[in-house]
């Protein structure tokens, strides 16, 4: 292990200094790739279409090239998927991340060999390079890392075969040998179809290897954690792995399950390293120990663009902004560009800004993931920070949760919460209280319709029996670590389903 160690130290001294680049001459970093990619796209069909080889501004960039969602790339991408190649990137493209939206509404996001090497490995090896320089001391490299993955699937179209899947059983399936060596489980164990057996035969698996790392969705982590620790017969998560060092986290806001997580590991020696990853690509991580701000990831073979939510909302796609010019503090939504061909495409993300020396960021939500019926502007961050602090003055831990609208009755309506805890609150009124304050405080939309009760009345706050979200998920065929309960809808539809399913 100490030549492991010494050659993983040179190798994260040299990242480092790279990283420092970018975060010093981030615009010029920036414009570089947007250049870089509109060369490397040229002669493709849609490069041709839009004349990328006489687009040399950013300005004109935007002026040429349309802001695009998925429905706008299907086409390309389709026919991508069936064999046809040189469409939106010009190298071939074989491997498509099927999406990980909560309606049953498939996406399938290409996955080339510049994303997979120069954004997805990249992320990889960068989150554990900036853990460790803020961990000079860590054993990370003496132990396992568990990821929890998914499965994909081999597409047949007459002679052509293409493949599509979770991006992490992506990432997995094409490591290269020596990451092997680092990671478990098997890959035949990784990779399995079946979730729930893929949970069992990864805790038989794992629960006796030294782990000295963690990585996965916070929701799906808790579940296998727990059928650990019972076949273990043990209390904590320190009786199984004493030398786990770090949690890396993403997919769904870790603020609900932090409490759980401290409880269940009884290790204050343990991190928690946020990151920001999805289909579409790796975009930021953690780079600082006691904040969970994350730091944009601007050389990743993505050219970043962003626009004001207000503006996205009214469809005024002409007013989008480069890193250039973004604020601290104002929710956007997040546009990129990457080496697999999706150009100016809408990821459905938003985030603000906390500083911009260097850029770094916090989730706000998801576009289609708010409450806007009566006009709160009620985000997923303004929620789970209510749920974080209704929990931590009436000592509850919520397992899952989502809210969506009680629409106006006696010329009032309502938001409605089905929660499941994993222990309930101490006061369950009070708690309630609590819930309404945070969201008045954090946000003057919502503090304005709950004014004596005019436009918005009193949260009304359901407990759910134990697994009711879970049985939800598998009744959908949404188990996996790639789906997440749906926290805000603007419509009953998911919460009459989870109803319905937990009595």
């Amino acid at each position: 292990m100490p030549i492991i160690n010494s050659i993983a130290s040179w190798l994260m001294k040299k990242r480092m200094h790279q990283i420092e680049l970018f975060m010093k001459y981030p615009i010029d970093v920036q414009h570089e790739w947007l250049h870089s990619l509109l060369s490397a796209a040229n002669e493709t069909e849609y490069g041709q279409q839009f004349d990328f080889a006489n687009i040399k501004t950013y300005e004109q960039f935007k002026a040429t090239v349309p802001v695009n969602d998925y429905e706008s790339l299907k086409p390309y991408i389709e026919r991508t998927r069936k064999g046809e190649q040189k469409l939106l990137w010009h190298t071939d493209i074989k491997w498509f991340a099927k999406s990980s939206g909560t309606t049953d509404k498939s996406k399938f996001i290409p996955v080339s060999t510049e994303s997979l090497e120069g954004c997805n490995y990249h992320g990889g090896r960068d989150m554990v390079t900036l853990y460790c320089y803020n961990n000079p001391d860590t054993q990370l490299f003496t132990g396992k890392s568990l990821a929890l993955g998914g499965s994909f699937k081999e597409d047949q179209f007459g002679d052509y075969n293409s493949y599509h899947g979770d991006v992490s059983a992506i990432i997995i399936q094409n490591l290269p040998l020596w990451a092997e060596f680092f990671r478990g489980p098997d890959v035949s164990i990784a990779l399995m179809d079946e979730w729930e057996r893929k949970l069992e035969r990864i805790a038989e698996t794992m629960m006796n290897e030294n782990v000295t790392s963690i990585a996965g969705v916070p929701s799906w982590m808790l579940v296998l954690l727990k059928r650990i620790l019972e076949k273990k017969n043990v209390k904590t998560i320190n009786e199984v792995w004493p030398n786990l060092e770090v949690y890396f986290h993403g997919g769904v806001s870790f603020a609900p399950y932090k409490e759980q997580f401290v409880k269940l590991f009884d290790n204050k020696k343990i991190n928690f390293l946020q990151l920001y990853n999805a289909s579409e690509g790796f975009f930021g991580i953690q780079d600082q120990l006691k904040s969970d701000e994350m730091l944009l990831m601007l050389d990743y073979g993505i050219f970043y663009e962003f626009i004001d939510l207000a503006n996205w909302s009214a469809g005024d796609f002409h007013k989008t902004i480069n890193l250039e010019d973004v604020k601290v503090d104002v929710d956007y939504a997040v546009i990129i560009t990457t080496n697999a061909g999706l150009w100016r495409y809408q990821i459905g993300d938003v985030i603000h800004f906390t500083s911009t020396n260097p850029y770094r960021f916090k989730i706000a939500g998801r576009t289609k993931q708010n409450i806007n019926v009566f006009g709160e502007e009620l985000m997923v961050h303004n929620a789970d920070k209510a749920i974080e602090m209704a929990c931590e003055k009436t000592r509850a831990l919520v397992r899952d949760y989502t809210v969506a609208p009680v629409f106006m009755q006696n010329n009032s309506g309502a938001h409605e919460w089905l929660i499941e805890f994993e222990k309930e609150p101490t006061n369950f009124d009070f708690f309630v209280t609590l819930l309404d304050e945070s969201l008045k405080k954090q946000n003057s939309d919502y503090e304005a319709k709950r004014y004596n009760n005019y436009v918005l009345h009193l949260p009304e706050v359901k407990k759910l029996p134990k697994d009711s979200f879970y049985k939800w998920l598998k009744a959908n065929n949404k188990l996996g670590g790639q789906y997440k309960v749906p926290r805000l809808s603007n419509d009953r539809k998911v919460l009459e389903e989870i109803l319905a399913i937990s009595r």
